[in-house]
């Protein structure tokens, strides 16, 4: 295994991580800074009101875009298992 290979795999790897968790931190990032914001205008400081907003909005990105994160990590997965096999040949 050369050091150009192991190189590309962590590349990936962390290509790949980034891609996957990126829609769930977007949107929780996205809907802290609206409840920050109304938090901010209203003067209301309750821990609850960040907390069960963000978990909603993670559930629903979750659900839409679970099949794709899926398929990201499998084909991740796959291609790691390629390299693996081809490096014991």
């Amino acid at each position: 295994m050369s050091e150009y290979m192991v190189i590309g795999v962590i590349k990936e790897a962390i290509t790949t991580g980034l891609l996957v968790a990126a829609p769930i931190l977007g949107v929780s990032i996205l809907v802290g800074l609206i409840i920050s914001i109304f938090q901010a205008t209203t003067q209301i400081q309750e821990q609850t009101l960040t907390f069960v907003p963000k978990l909603i909005a993670i559930a629903v990105v979750g659900i839409l875009f679970g099949n794709w994160m899926l398929h990201n990590l499998l084909g991740f997965t796959n291609r790691i298992f390629e390299i693996i096999a081809s490096i014991t040949k």
